[in-house]
């Protein structure tokens, strides 16, 4: 049997397993914590048996962080997991061991034992594939591991840890209200579930009412709260680095390798995690990692594949916000990138209202493409997304398909950048479509 027999074998066998685990339980989201400990239990407790851990949690930027910290991590000469979600085009970005995505096999073996220890118990398939994760990140030597939250924090499966080595909060804002409701506070305390006694917390500079909760929580847990611009803070040079004051020392940090504004808070918000949990000789070297941080879908330039050569002479772009905070931090991001004007090419789900994420981007957009998600039962149809951007006053019109969309705007006389954003589901299409999937 040749290797690419087996590969494909083996991509068979962990797509089969992941299509058996994701109906074990009628709900794709129930939260709480119960049925991860039964499950952790059946196989052996491995959340016991885990490399250093970073937990984060947060409305946006957790996965922006976890990529600054693992490039701080790996420039030190460091092995690293990483746990987080969702993946754009294949399940195995989800888990990282000491470096390099899970290969098919080897996921393959740990759903499918996972699966047997579990049963027919009901178990949502965010719960079960963690367990699955953590069974990996116990057998294999890493010197840390990042762990994203998948949904909230107190609640979420990812919360079950004694003693992590520090625990993190992004930025909060609303986002799946239709699980975590809509006040900031409530939100804000349910992310700050992941506090554990004596453990520091570094948080993001927050608004009022959630900085509030957050600090209550603290207080609560017996956590060491440390939030950004008080107790660490950070200068911007004109070269597009930092230097961080962090516990009576100043790191000179390079411009971070992910594009954006907003990227300089998500830079100091990571670096003072990371490096706090370094000896002072490794801190040194971590620094220059930032640099080479790497988050597919997220400002990502696509300057090579299918798409890209489609697109002619317009440079193309990628993002995978999909809220009003993000759409915002999109905004500022390519004011500063391309000038004033963009093309946009837009998909959406329903499950908010894509006015929300239009209105910020409305005074950068020549144009309005909107296409339907391809293979998304939630999307909103490019139609229904079309007349919402008509009705905010934009330049809008429908498309049959992504390549049609791209292919459109390569006509234009104009040769002005090109953003595809709206929702991390396009932005795994887009990366399938051209050919570029993460590595």
């Amino acid at each position: 049997m040749t290797d690419s027999t087996t590969q494909s074998g083996d991509a068979r066998r962990a797509a089969n397993a992941l299509e058996r685990l994701a109906i074990l339980h009628p709900k794709l989201i129930d939260l709480g914590l119960e049925r991860s400990f039964e499950l952790l239990e059946k196989l052996g407790n491995p959340h016991h048996r885990l490399p250093p851990t970073i937990h984060v949690a947060g409305t946006n930027g957790k996965g922006s962080v976890i990529a600054l910290m693992r490039g701080m991590a790996e420039a030190a000469g460091m092995k690293v997991h990483v746990y987080a979600s969702p993946h754009l085009c294949r399940f195995n970005e989800r888990i990282r061991l000491a470096g390099d995505l899970i290969g098919d096999g080897e996921l393959a073996d740990l759903l499918e034992e996972v699966e047997a220890a579990n049963g027919d118990t009901p178990v949502t398939f965010f719960e079960v594939t963690t367990a699955a994760a953590m069974l990996a990140f116990s057998r294999q030597r890493a010197d840390f591991l990042l762990l994203e939250t998948g949904l909230g924090g107190a609640l979420d499966s990812t919360n079950v840890l004694t003693k992590p080595t520090a625990t993190v909060i992004t930025p909060i804002a609303r986002d799946h209200e239709h699980f975590l409701g809509n006040d900031i506070a409530g939100i804000a305390g349910q992310k700050a579930g992941i506090m554990r006694p004596g453990v520091v917390c570094y948080s993001a500079h927050q608004l009022p009412e959630a900085g509030e909760a957050i600090a209550r929580h603290a207080r609560e847990a017996g956590a060491i709260l440390r939030v950004a611009g008080i107790d660490f803070t950070w200068q911007t040079r004109d070269d597009g680095g930092l230097d961080l004051d962090l516990e009576g020392r100043r790191f000179t940090l390079p411009k971070p390798g992910l594009v954006g504004a907003h990227q300089l808070e998500n830079t100091g918000l990571a670096a003072a995690a990371m490096l706090s949990a370094l000896s002072s000789e490794a801190a040194d070297l971590a620094v220059r990692g930032v640099a080479k941080a790497i988050w597919p879908g997220r400002i990502q330039h696509l300057d090579h594949g299918v798409l890209a050569i489609d697109a002619g002479k317009h440079d193309l772009w990628l993002d995978g916000a999909h809220n009003a905070h993000g759409a915002t931090a999109l905004a500022t991001a390519l004011s500063d990138l391309g000038g004033d004007k963009w093309h946009i090419i837009c998909g959406a789900l329903n499950t908010r209202n894509p006015a929300e994420f239009l209105a910020p981007l409305a005074g950068l957009a020549t144009s309005v493409t909107t296409v339907a998600i391809p293979d998304q039962v939630a999307s909103l149809s490019a139609a229904e997304l079309r007349d919402t951007a008509m009705a905010l006053g934009l330049n809008a019109k429908s498309a049959p398909s992504l390549r049609d969309a791209v292919r459109d705007l390569a006509t234009k006389d104009d040769s002005m950048p090109i953003i595809i954003c709206g929702s991390l589901y396009l932005a795994g299409h887009v990366l399938t479509e051209n050919k570029t999937p993460p590595i």
